[in-house]
């Protein structure tokens, strides 16, 4: 297993101006296709990070959101279908943050910041995998399951048996 990320982009803590800055990071359609695959998506249309960066102190906060338009199989017709997320980002960078390791660190403890950079990449991907529904299903479609007589019934054996 390696520990790099799936899509990079990374900012120096030193650029960010005492302002503050804006940031919007479009991905790339090999990097889409990559992440589409990793994320066992039909395909990702667009993926796009909106990032607004400010320094407090050694922290940076960064606030945001990503938004991807993705096609997913839905896990009862099987039909592929579209659809659009937007997560929420709301998170703090420190270089004292703990180890992303230990356990018994809080579960508010801020992000690292590893040799003066954020990537804000890693942080598109990670906020995009948080949006994705584990079991997708299309609009209108429902599942249904019904037997036509108790006898079919998995369990209808058993039945016999008190």
């Amino acid at each position: 297993m390696t520990d790099e990320p799936f899509f990079s982009h990374p900012i120096r803590v030193d650029d960010i101006p005492d302002r503050g800055m804006d940031i919007t990071i479009d991905v790339p359609e090999t990097d889409r296709k990559r992440l589409a695959k990793v994320f066992n998506l039909a395909d990702i249309g667009s993926l796009t990070g909106h990032f607004s960066l400010k320094r407090k102190g050694r922290e940076v906060v960064a606030k945001g959101e990503v938004k991807a338009h993705i096609e997913q199989i839905c896990v009862v017709s099987l039909d592929p279908f579209e659809t659009d997320v937007v997560e929420e980002v709301d998170l703090r960078f420190s270089p004292d943050a703990p180890d992303l390791d230990d356990e018994e660190a809080p579960l508010d403890s801020p992000d690292p910041i590893v040799n003066g950079m954020i990537d804000l990449g890693s942080l598109v991907a990670e906020f995009l995998a948080l949006s994705l529904d584990p079991y997708p299903r299309k609009p209108g479609v429902e599942f249904s399951f019904e037997l036509d007589t108790e006898e079919e019934h998995p369990f209808a054996a058993l039945k016999k048996l008190t």
